[in-house]
């Protein structure tokens, strides 16, 4: 049986245990990720195709790892301008492994980790703690400090005519 399925924009041909490599998925690794846009399936002489997606069908894979592309060289020049840019990038991708194609909306396995997540109740409840009220605080407005600065540009004034009528005396 094989399906094919569209993740990051493109369309990949699957089997069970087949590896491929997609478009970053936001997963963990070891986590399991469904894959709910098939666009074909096929078993044999039987194919059936979705318009666009088969309905109730699914892939189910698990993310091996999360891994980087290889390395592309973006050069750009323009002749007789002495004008060149070289830029690098490596694509982000998620490395898959196909465990099952659905033909049918029903799931035959559960992924461990969700079990294992109901299995443990949490006996206690939190308790909600009341936030305190904060007291109103008033800020006292500042006009000496106005004042203070004329008595300081009156005094340097004062000073500096001191000083050049001193210097007119002698």
């Amino acid at each position: 049986m094989y399906a094919v399925v569209k993740t990051g924009g493109k369309q990949y041909r699957v089997s069970k245990d087949d590896t491929i490599l997609v478009e970053k998925l936001d997963v963990d690794e070891g986590q399991t990720v469904t894959l709910s846009e098939v666009m074909l399936l096929g078993n044999g002489d039987k194919v059936t195709v979705g318009t666009p997606v088969v309905a109730n069908a699914s892939v189910e894979a698990r993310v091996v790892s999360q891994t980087r592309g290889p390395k592309v060289i973006i050069f750009r020049r323009k002749r007789r301008k002495n004008h060149r840019r070289t830029q690098g990038h490596r694509q982000d991708l998620t490395l898959l492994k196909i465990t099952e194609i659905n033909a049918s909306g029903k799931k035959t396995s559960v992924p461990a980790k969700k079990t294992a997540a109901k299995a443990e109740p949490n006996p206690t409840p939190k308790k909600e703690v009341a936030p305190a009220k904060k007291a109103a605080v008033k800020v006292k407005a500042k006009p000496a400090a106005k004042k203070a600065s004329a008595k300081t540009t009156t005094a340097k004034k004062a000073g500096g005519s001191k000083t050049a009528s001193a210097k007119n005396k002698d």
